[in-house]
């Protein structure tokens, strides 16, 4: 294939979104700005306590690959959603939007389909609630031969490492995308991610193609200042990402140091901005530009989601990639 197959692993979780303000979310005991996971009976809580509430499906690597689909590109998604009305529309709408859904519905599962109630602040702040249902349970069964086999590029999310088989289905998918011929990399998804699997993830920077974060995310996993961890992520791992919020994105691969400047945007929902971040970028790797392009992609890309309500791109992406030269 020209373009490879591109292939994530995640959570299958359905976005839940409604508005609130900073009065809400203090009444309701919600931190603003950060994800927090929750249990069933808070989650089903806060779900009820929802005005004007809309669903789509989501999860950080799945809200990628709607962005990478929606640039023409062939991708397949491995999650676990349970048989039931929520599980059978994510299934269904991943579909529907170009994206290969390659596990059926978990018929008679104990948990339920995964959800996040997001509560977006009027600044454009989203604070998540997440609970993780069945979404937690994916493991190595649920990487096929065929699907991870074929990949030409693997994106993994660092969210599903928490409980051991998820590890062990990120072992299997990576081994099956490099004996394929594939690269893989991963997101680092969260401080508290990189905080709770230090020593692993430092493991992954070594063994994996390429690891994006943020600058929290990346000062965490190393516990010094930002410089010093991407100095010593980029001895390590073939090519590194650094996002920062707004200001310059740094890339690294090996002694090419490219800097990407961001034009700052005051987001209506900066919702997915680090996943189409990732859908720009990996667009431009897996279509051969160079860094600084797959980097300037990749904060287009974010400057749309965060432009609207909502996770996912409602702008042409190529389009938009064209107006900025960058096709």
């Amino acid at each position: 294939m020209s373009t490879p197959r591109i292939l994530g692993i995640g959570n299958a979780i359905v976005d839940v979104f409604a508005e609130a303000d900073d009065s809400f979310l203090d009444l309701m005991g919600i931190e603003k700005g950060i994800m927090q996971l929750v249990e069933r009976e808070r989650g089903e809580m806060l779900y009820g306590a929802m005005e004007q509430r809309q669903q789509a499906p989501g999860g950080s690597v799945a809200n990628t690959l709607a962005g990478l689909g929606a640039l023409g590109l062939e991708t397949a998604f491995i999650g676990r959603v349970r048989d039931d009305a929520l599980g059978r529309f994510y299934a269904e709408t991943m579909e529907a939007g170009g994206t290969r859904f390659a596990n059926a519905p978990v018929e008679g599962g104990e948990l339920p389909t995964s959800r996040s109630m997001i509560f977006v602040s009027p600044d454009g702040e989203r604070s998540m609630n997440t609970y993780l249902g069945i979404s937690a349970e994916l493991g190595p069964d649920d990487v096929s031969d065929a699907v991870a086999g074929q990949a030409g590029l693997l994106f993994l999310e660092g969210y599903l490492y928490d409980k051991p088989k998820g590890k062990q289905a990120f072992e299997r998918a990576t081994a099956l995308t490099h004996a394929g011929g594939g690269i893989a990399g991963i997101a680092l998804s969260d401080p508290f991610c990189a905080d709770r699997h230090r020593t692993d993830f430092q493991r992954l920077v070594r063994e994996l193609d390429f690891v994006i974060g943020n600058e929290h995310e990346w000062e965490s996993l190393y516990q010094c200042r930002l410089d010093e961890a991407l100095t010593r992520a980029a001895a390590e791992c073939r090519l590194v990402v650094c996002t920062r919020s707004g200001a310059d994105v740094v890339l690294i691969r090996g002694e090419e140091r490219v800097v990407v400047p961001v034009k700052k945007v005051t987001p209506v929902d900066a919702t997915g901005a680090g996943d189409l971040f990732a859908a720009g970028f990996l667009y431009g790797i897996a279509t051969k530009r160079d860094l600084e392009t797959a980097g300037r992609m990749g904060c287009v890309a974010a400057a749309e989601v965060i432009s609207h309500f909502g996770a996912r791109p409602e702008a042409d992406l190529k389009a938009l990639f064209a107006q900025a030269g960058l096709l």
